[in-house]
Formats: structure tokens, C-alpha cells, sequence
């Protein structure tokens, strides 16, 4: 089964290897027809501190990193 990669926005990098990223999707409401925007925040692995806050970066899922982290950090876009 193929991973799925995301694009976000870093929002934390308070801890040691791990960093918070902000995923935003759009969609049309089904009835009202309007665009509609969503955002999750997902734990990502970053094993060598090197990204910040704003950065844009990809996201692909993994195996458990630990209690919350399912992703690592691919690249900066």
C-alpha cells in the first residue's frame, strides 16, 4: 500500500527531533457550495532539528515513532 505525503506548515519545534505541522485541505461544502478550509496538525519525525516554524515541508506516513508520531518529515518545499 503506498505512503501518503502532505504538505504543510511547520507550527512548533519545541521538542528534540519532533516538529508540529499544520496540513490545510479544501473542499466544497455539499450543499451551501462554498469553499471550505480545514486544517490538522500532525507530529512529524525531524531527526536532525534542521526545520522551523513556517517552513513549508512534505510529510510522508510511517511506522510508529512513538505515542503520537505516524509521519517524518520528507523534504522542505
Amino acid at each position: 500500500m503506498p505512503k501518503r505525503i502532505l504538505q504543510g506548515t511547520v507550527t512548533s519545534n519545541a521538542n528534540a527531533q519532533t516538529v508540529t505541522v499544520s496540513v490545510e485541505r479544501r473542499f466544497k461544502h455539499p450543499v451551501l457550495a462554498k469553499t471550505i478550509r480545514k486544517s490538522k496538525k500532525y507530529r512529524a519525525h525531524d531527526e536532525n532539528n534542521q526545520f522551523n516554524v513556517g517552513d513549508t515541508v512534505r510529510i510522508q506516513e510511517c511506522a510508529p515513532k512513538s505515542k503520537t508520531k505516524r509521519w517524518e518529515v520528507l523534504d522542505r518545499v
